[in-house]
């Protein structure tokens, strides 16, 4: 029996583990295709729940509440034929195709299960990318970042907190600088206004409590798209109260605010770094993986490594150059496509089939404003060249990508009913995560 490992449940690794136990399935509910031969498929991934990354922003800010939402890893390998196994990839053997797992400790540091090894004839590694703070001093100690579900729901309570002071007349503002005007900062700065306004439907807080400043290097936001929807997601941002600064970069991160270039003060008491993306630092100590500047490990066109054709990788850890000679954006899209092209090659392996080469479909972007509102570009069969979509069409998009990865992790039929849930919780919960 193959032993297939995929190490993080992200959108391309748990879309990946859920379709490969379907395929090779003994489970009593799957049937297994009948001419397969059989693999057993392990993921592995550091946290026990799964939620969709391009929402932590939500999550952040209480609009999305991550107990009710999120993916039970354990629950959902049981019912789609995989198995998981919660931990950390710390170091990989390639010549014993081993990976060996970090001690998993409680919260106070205790150990709970020591390192152990896993042995692998195929591993596909989906670890997912990090926020790239260029080095700029004070940034690691003095701010907060949105890379995981944990990352998000410390700088959730972080704000409560910032209200409560707002609720008890300890402070008249709350002041919060977002470093990084690309999708993320500019959706978390949308959220954060909205987030104000909902704390005022409960309490005493007025809209003005919370002063928002966000700051982008480049000459307009949205970098990855083009100037015009920068510029209306500017203008958009400002009608909503929040200072934008364009063209101005960070010299320094301090206890109480940012240090600019130019040697402006930004005071705040809440600081986001949401500014470029890279792998974790650690793959490049992985058994001589070769990767790139961005920690990226170096795959072909298939999505093997260059090292070694026993590894894969896929997703924002990924450095990849696809059939059409682009190099592949680190992008939610990118991902899915890719362990769909990987979903095929391990089986191809497994059976002894040829292998399929990747080629990048850029399906445009979308950025959310908050509630209904959204800009961005769609392209596609349907769409020839690039189509821009702004206000209430560009939201119903956006809201759409989310039931799209239920569908790729759940299917339609399951993932129509966790959608009509979510609508039927906000008519008996709060607006906003209060806890």
């Amino acid at each position: 029996m193959k032993k297939i490992v995929i190490v993080g449940g992200g959108a391309g690794g748990l879309q990946l583990a859920t379709r490969l136990g379907h395929y090779f399935s003994f489970t009593p509910l799957l049937k297994r295709r009948r001419n397969s031969p059989a693999a057993q498929i392990t993921l592995i991934d550091k946290n026990r729940t799964h939620i969709w990354k391009p929402l932590l922003h939500q999550v952040a800010t209480g609009a999305l509440d991550s107990g009710l939402d999120a993916l039970n890893y354990q629950v959902h390998a049981r019912a789609n034929g995989f198995n998981f196994q919660l931990g950390s990839l710390q170091k990989l053997d390639r010549g014993r195709r081993v990976i060996e797992l970090a001690p998993v400790a409680d919260s106070e540091g205790r150990q709970l299960v020591p390192a152990r090894e896993i042995e692998y004839d195929l591993l596909v590694l989906c670890i997912g990318s990090q926020s790239n703070d260029f080095r700029t001093p004070g940034v690691r100690e003095h701010c907060a970042f949105l890379d995981s579900t944990e990352q998000a729901q410390r700088f959730h309570r972080l704000l409560l907190d910032r209200f409560l002071q707002l609720e008890t007349d300890i402070a008249e503002k709350v002041q919060v600088a977002i470093v990084g005007g690309g999708a993320t900062g500019v959706e978390l700065s949308a959220e954060l206004v909205d987030a104000s306004r909902q704390m005022g439907n409960y309490g005493r807080i007025r809209r003005d409590s919370l002063e928002i400043t966000l700051i982008e290097a480049g000459p307009h936001l949205l970098p990855a798209l083009p100037p015009r929807l920068g510029n209306n997601a500017e203008r958009e941002l400002t009608r909503l109260g929040v200072r934008v600064l364009t063209g101005c970069a960070v010299a320094e991160a301090t206890a109480d605010g940012l240090v600019t270039n130019d040697g402006e003060e930004i005071p705040a008491a809440i600081r986001v770094w949401a500014a470029g993306v890279k792998a974790p630092d650690f793959l490049q100590q992985l058994d001589g993986l070769a990767t790139n500047r961005q920690n990226q490990v170096e795959v072909k066109t298939d999505l093997q490594s260059t090292t070694d054709p026993h590894v894969f990788a896929i997703g924002d850890c990924a450095g990849c150059i696809d059939l059409a000679e682009q190099r592949v954006p680190p992008r939610a899209q990118a991902a899915q496509q890719m362990a769909t092209v990987a979903e095929h090659n391990l089986i191809a392996l497994v059976e002894g089939r040829p292998l399929r080469e990747f080629r990048y479909r850029d399906r445009g972007s979308l950025v959310s404003l908050s509630k209904h509102t959204a800009v961005g570009n769609l392209m596609g069969a349907l769409v020839k060249g690039s189509l821009t979509i702004e206000g209430r069409i560009a939201g119903l998009a956006y809201r759409s990508l989310y039931r799209m990865h239920l569908a790729a992790v759940h299917g339609w039929a399951r993932a129509m009913l966790i959608y009509l849930v979510g609508q039927a919780n906000r008519f008996v919960k709060p607006r906003l995560k209060m806890h």
